[in-house]
Order: C-alpha cells, then structure tokens, then sequence
C-alpha cells in the first residue's frame, strides 16, 4: 500500500467513525453495559439561573414561563444575571420581577454594568442563588411546566451529580423539525442518550440542565461551553451526568447561517475546552474519556481529515477510487450550489421588500407605531 492509499483510508476511517462508527458503538454498548438511574420524589430547594444580556424581545416571556412552572413555590427561587445590557432589557426585568413578588420564594436580579460574557454573568448568579441544585436555562426557549421535577428526579440517585434536559426544535406548524437541522439535532440527542445510559453524556444543553450546588465550580471567564464545562466538572468529581428526555424545553429552529455561525462557536469552545481541561483527555481521570475523544474531538479532527481524503484521492484515479472521487466532487459541487442558491434567494427577498418599502411610503402614524386606518 502507498503512502497516498494510506492517507486516504485512514482519514475515511477517522470520518466514518466519528459519524457512523461511533454511533454504533455506543448503541451496542448502552444494551450490554446499561446503568440504570434510580429515581425519586426529591423535592430540593432549586436556584433557576439566567443569564441574560440584550433579551428585550424574550426575557418578559421567559419570567412568565417560569412563574408557571410546577414546582412547590416555595423551594423555587429565580436569579437573573443581567450582562450590561443596553436594550432596555434591564428595565423590564425589575418591573416584572415586582409584579411577580410572592409567586416564587425570591427572584433575584444581580447586574453588571458592563458586557464581562456569559461566564461571568453565570458565576455571578451562583454566588447569589441559595438553593441545593442549580438549574441553568436561555432567555429565548420556553421549559415545559413539569420539566423541573423531572430533572431533580433523576438527582435523587447518590450516583448522578447533573442532569441535561431535551431540546424540542421546532418548525413553523409546531412539531418537531425534520430538515436537516432538525434532523441533525436527534441525531445528537441520540448519541447523549446512549452515553448517558453507559455513564454520562459529554456536555448539555445550554436551554436546560442541572447540577448539585457543591459540584459547581466557576466557570473560567472567558469560556465558551459552559453547558460542557459544568457538567464535565460534575463527572471529574466522580459523579454522573445524565440525560432526561422527559425534562424538555422548545425552541425554533433557526436559519442554516445562524446555525452555521453557532457550529462554529461550538469548534472553537471545544478547542478552548482542551486548553481549559486538559484531564478530560486522560483516561485516569475523566471515566468517559472514550465518549470524550470520539464526540468532542474527533469532530474537530473531521474537517482536516476531510482534506487529506479529498487529496489523496485526487491522486488515485482508478476503478473504485475514481467512483469515491466523483462522488466526493458530486456531493461538494452540490453543497455549494445549494448554498449559492439560498444567499441568492434570500438577497433577492431583502431587494424586494425594501422596493416594496420604497414604493409605498409609510404614513406618520405608522411611523408613531399606530395602525392604518381602513
């Protein structure tokens, strides 16, 4: 074999693995080596924590979402960590948080004048909060009204230190996406309920997870993933962190340039995250190293070794190698032309709503923010 055959099949085998091999893995595992958790009707005391910036859109909402939430009233405080915002986002959370006085056991609203980052905002809302589990959740996704019980539930077994919940995509007709988002998104949630039936699962979901009090640790200021650190730090103590599908929040899903935007602040976290704990990679410490390797890393190393496949099978042409060239150069042409053809619509939707806009001049009491008389 070549040096250029054994370029290619290793990085085919790297990205088959990642994707595909992987996946079976722990499918095949979670049936032989399954750790069930035992669960029960624990009532802690739960701090809800938010950390918000300008969320001048979704905060009213979300207060509203968890004044409803089923959970005894009195062991459910709520503390919202605002960033320096500068929307307003500040104004309106002190006002709802008057009006709501008495339906929780507190609600807290600690401020920073300045942007310091999400971290930052999240220490600081620990360092307020009181109660036994702490519960981390998004301004923008609504949590279901039983989902707190269902967490705190699964906190009852010694073993398990957090919990993450299960993140609904929605469509526009409210079921759950199937586009390629929406697909790709179970297919994650697939790999975290195997993990976390074998022991744990690598990291959480940022709109909804939980964690003893005493296993938290500040989060590093500068940290991208704390939905990953918190819960890695749970399992580096000996402890579990589980996923609970019945604990669920919901979302929209988001256009592909967004998501885009996020998958690449999700590399860059896990790169960071290398730097910030470097034991998750030693198999003495962290008991999901194996998880840890082929989830988190691994897909950091899928792009370059999409690079190597791509060059060395330029350089074998013949009879099976050739097939696999064209279809690699099929499926990256098509990639591209159904990128071309989305910025081009979406160009063409923003050209024609401002001539619309510019045909037709709106009137003073549109401007006011009034209505249009018939």
């Amino acid at each position: 074999m070549g040096v250029f055959e054994a370029v290619f099949w290793l990085s085919f085998f790297v990205v088959s693995y990642v994707y595909v091999g992987y996946p079976l893995l722990v499918a095949a595992w979670s049936r032989v080596g399954r750790r069930p958790v035992r669960r029960g009707p624990w009532q802690p005391t739960v701090s809800l924590v938010i950390a918000a910036r300008n969320e001048h859109e979704t905060i009213e909402g979300k207060i509203d979402n968890c004044l409803r939430l089923d959970y005894p009233p009195e062991k459910l405080e709520l503390v919202i960590s605002l960033d320096g915002p500068t929307d307003g986002t500040d104004r309106l959370v002190v006002e709802r948080a008057a009006a709501a006085c008495g339906s929780l056991r507190s609600i807290r609203v600690v401020r920073s004048e300045r942007h310091e980052g999400k971290a930052a905002a999240l220490n600081r809302a620990v360092e307020a909060a009181s109660g036994e589990v702490l519960v981390f959740c998004d301004a923008r996704q609504r949590i279901e009204r039983g989902a707190i019980r269902e967490l705190v539930a699964d906190l009852a077994d010694p073993s398990v230190g957090a919990v993450t919940g299960e993140l609904l995509l929605l469509d526009d007709d409210e079921r759950e996406a199937a586009d390629g988002v929406g697909l790709y998104w179970r297919y994650e949630k697939f790999l975290r309920s195997m993990e976390s039936r074998i022991h744990s699962t690598v990291g959480a979901t940022g709109a909804l997870y939980a964690i003893r009090r005493e296993l938290f640790a500040p989060i590093p200021v500068r940290a991208i993933l704390d939905d990953v650190i918190v819960p890695m730090g749970a399992v580096l103590a000996g402890k579990r962190t589980v996923f609970e599908p019945r604990a669920r929040a919901h979302d929209r899903v988001c256009p592909p340039e967004v998501e885009f935007r996020r998958k690449v602040r999700t590399l860059a976290g896990n790169f960071q995250l290398l730097a910030l704990m470097p034991e998750l990679l030693r198999p003495w410490r962290n008991p999901v190293c194996v998880q840890f390797l082929s989830h988190k890393v691994g897909r950091l190393l899928v792009p370059h070794f999409l690079v190597l496949l791509l060059a060395s099978n330029l350089m074998l042409r013949e009879g099976f190698y050739l097939v696999f060239l064209v279809g690699q150069c099929a499926f990256y042409l098509l990639a591209g032309a159904g990128a071309l053809v989305r910025n081009r619509a979406r160009t063409g939707a923003v050209r024609a709503a401002r001539a619309g806009l510019g045909r037709e001049p709106l009137e003073p009491a549109l401007l006011k923010g009034g209505h249009r008389q018939p």
